[in-house]
């Protein structure tokens, strides 16, 4: 079993216009204390420096948390910033190059819409997949298929022992069936990012994460 399975159960990726003009560190910090158990950084239109200003400002409100802070896509600035980990696409830089560059003591995901693009991930080097989307979210509006439950449990199937992380569409309505089917955990941005509540809306899904635990754990 993979060493960051842990760390899936509720994994915040940041949207910066979902924050609705609140300080992102302000959002992660409350999204934490609900329960949030990793954050991806992610920041498709800002520069190299800003966004490795952003990651050290979320590295200082992590702090003391346990709580490990991913970097989206950017090899460059994980390394740069002293991230914990680093998540890249199928279009982005490949998987078996990201983990030559931040070698084993960074954590590596991967996202994945098949048990081969998972097997072959797992094969260079990721730490986690992340079965993306789940179902279709306005925050990946280029996704043309989502996978559904299904597609979940045909990874889990396929891959029993790895960690399995979900995304796409995911809330506190669906969370828990999320996990049932085979997901460690779950990550969300709008239902977290856009929320008045954010500590609340952690906290909710984090309660259904569990409880999809426990369906897997019943015989």
């Amino acid at each position: 079993m993979s060493r960051c399975c842990d760390v899936l159960r509720l994994y915040l990726v940041t949207d910066r216009e979902l924050a609705g003009g609140r300080p992102l560190a302000e959002v992660v910090e409350r999204a934490v204390r609900g329960g949030a158990t990793a954050v991806q950084l992610r920041e498709k239109a800002l520069g190299a420096g800003r966004f490795l200003a952003e990651v050290a400002e979320l590295k200082r409100s992590l702090a003391g948390t346990g709580v490990p802070l991913f970097v989206n896509d950017r090899v460059d600035v994980a390394l740069a910033a002293g991230a914990d980990g680093v998540h890249v696409g199928q279009d982005d830089l490949p998987a078996a190059e990201a983990r030559r560059l931040v070698g084993p003591g960074v954590l590596l995901g991967v996202s994945v819409a098949t048990p081969e693009e998972a097997r072959r991930a797992l094969a260079d080097g990721a730490d986690y997949v992340s079965v993306s989307p789940v179902f279709l979210t306005p925050t990946k509006p280029d996704a043309e298929v989502a996978v559904g439950l299904e597609g979940v449990a045909r990874i889990r199937k396929a891959l029993p022992d790895a960690a399995v992380l979900a995304i796409g569409g995911i809330d506190a309505r669906n969370a828990r069936a999320v996990v049932a089917a085979g997901a460690d955990g779950v990550a969300v941005v709008s239902a977290i990012m856009s929320s008045p509540d954010p500590q609340a809306a952690a906290a909710a899904i984090r309660d259904e994460v569990e409880a999809g635990l426990e369906l897997r754990r019943s015989p």
